[in-house]
């Protein structure tokens, strides 16, 4: 397999050092950028398999190289892990609403970092042969329904009621899977192998925040009638209509 390659965009030097120094004792092929102007230019220019994002950046933040990835149809699958020095829920939430696919909090552990650059990089990786769970269900057909959604799984476009909605890709994979699995109940430790490549759940809340967000563009937040539904403490099933 060819060597991966990883850009690295982060103002700190020191914390650019440890990252480069770990990444290169692994096999990664590592390219630095101390600002978003650069990292940007970088990313949109180059030819990388993830990029580890900080949030806080001289020139461009985070925020916004993550919102112009996903714009571009080069950049949109590109892995990306936002690096964060702030704990507040609402920079967490907002990174991964504009497409991030996860995040870690400085301080971090570079082995946990590692474990999740390699996880990230094992969901597009179209050569993997996995072997899937015989509890979840893979529809074969390319266009599923449920109630006034339709799910393309070749266009990855979603429509409610003949509107197309605007998901991420980790929102649309969701909502394929429990929709494909409608009326089981899905794990939080499921979802995260099967979307995020993760066998652990680790201190991030990536399931929820995106289930979240997911409910709010398909208009599910009415708890009396959701198509969702929370398990408490252990995930979440899409209703079957026959048990309503």
């Amino acid at each position: 397999m060819a060597t991966q390659k990883i850009l690295v965009i982060e103002d700190e030097m020191n914390i650019q050092e440890l990252i480069k120094y770990n990444l290169e004792k692994n096999n990664f092929v590592v390219t630095l950028a101390d600002n978003g102007i650069d990292g940007l230019s970088q990313v949109l220019g180059g030819d990388y398999d993830l990029v580890l994002l900080d949030l806080m950046l001289p020139g461009l933040d985070g925020l916004e190289i993550c919102k112009r990835m996903r714009a571009n149809k080069k950049t949109r699958k590109i892995p990306i892990i936002m690096l964060t020095a702030k704990s507040e829920e609402f920079d967490k939430v907002l990174g991964l609403e504009l497409g991030a696919d996860d995040y870690m909090t400085k301080p971090f552990s570079v082995k946990e970092l590692i474990a999740r650059i390699r996880a990230a990089l094992r969901r597009v990786d179209t050569n993997e042969d996995e072997e899937i769970p015989e509890e979840i269900n893979e529809n074969v057909q390319s266009i599923l329904t449920y109630q006034d959604i339709t799910i393309d799984k070749e266009k990855y476009e979603v429509k409610k009621s003949g509107e197309k909605l605007s998901l991420t890709l980790k929102e649309f994979e969701l909502l394929k899977m429990l929709v494909e699995n409608k009326g089981k109940v899905l794990t939080r430790d499921t979802l995260l192998d099967r979307i995020w490549g993760y066998d652990y759940v680790g201190e991030t809340r990536t399931v929820d925040v995106h289930i979240r967000h997911l409910r709010q563009k398909i208009h599910d937040e009415d708890e009396s009638n959701q198509m969702i539904e929370t398990i408490r403490g252990v995930g979440y099933k899409i209703i079957d209509e026959g048990d309503k």
